[in-house]
């Protein structure tokens, strides 16, 4: 074994085990979760029912509108885009040539020719995708209008593999139906992800790092 394929399974061994483990990069830019903003200064009880630092009104539903409520969303991407395009062109041409006896011979020699160039180029692309599902999000910050920034985080393990289910945006209270439930499509600046940091992507990244070194290997 030369130094070059030892240097490649070296290098090959380090990219694995520093895969191992890892947590899959995320595009959430908020925390996934808050705590309930705490009182400047504890409020005295001002009764045996009426507590002016836990109040909400009796008939009031129970919206999230603070730092720390939960909003649950229902999960319903979908979308699709079609592309296609075409390109054609053709050009044809003739060619004529007469002249009269040469070399002694008699009458006319004459002669024809054509040429055509043809080119035609298509192409057509789909892409399609769907994610639906449903989750919790924490309010982490209420906007000087009233617009609620929510943020939330799933983990899901299975065997050696996890799951992160990750979400963020701005909802309108308006928005926000019985039960403190909210579809995505509701959500301004919505990203919402998927992520996995299962053997498939590991699969996947060795992959790559193989074709590369394959392509630099000796045989």
């Amino acid at each position: 074994m030369n130094r070059l394929s030892t240097l490649a399974i070296s290098s090959m061994t380090a990219c694995l085990l520093a895969a191992c483990g890892t947590t899959p990069p995320s595009i959430i830019e908020h925390a996934t979760s808050a705590r309930p903003i705490l009182p400047a200064t504890p409020t005295p009880s001002n009764g045996a029912i009426f507590q002016a630092a836990a109040y909400r009104p009796l008939f009031e539903d129970r919206r999230a509108r603070l730092v720390g409520d939960m909003v649950t969303v229902t999960i319903t991407e979908s979308t699709s885009a079609v592309k296609n395009g075409a390109n054609s062109g053709s050009r044809s041409g003739s060619l004529a040539v007469a002249m009269p006896g040469f070399l002694g011979r008699t009458g006319a020699i004459s002669g024809t020719g054509s040429i055509a160039n043809k080119f035609e180029d298509k192409e057509a692309a789909t892409a399609s995708n769907t994610f639906s599902g449903t989750m919790t999000a924490t309010v982490v910050e209420v906007l000087p209008n009233g617009n609620l920034v929510i943020s939330g985080e799933k983990q899901v393990a299975f065997d050696k593999a996890t799951e992160y289910v990750r979400m963020s945006g701005v909802v309108s209270p308006d928005r926000i139906g019985t039960g403190n439930v909210v579809s995505s499509a509701y959500i301004a600046d919505a990203r919402i992800e998927y992520r996995t940091n299962s053997r498939i992507d590991k699969a996947e990244f060795m992959s790559q790092v193989a074709r590369f070194f394959m392509s630099v290997m000796p045989l």
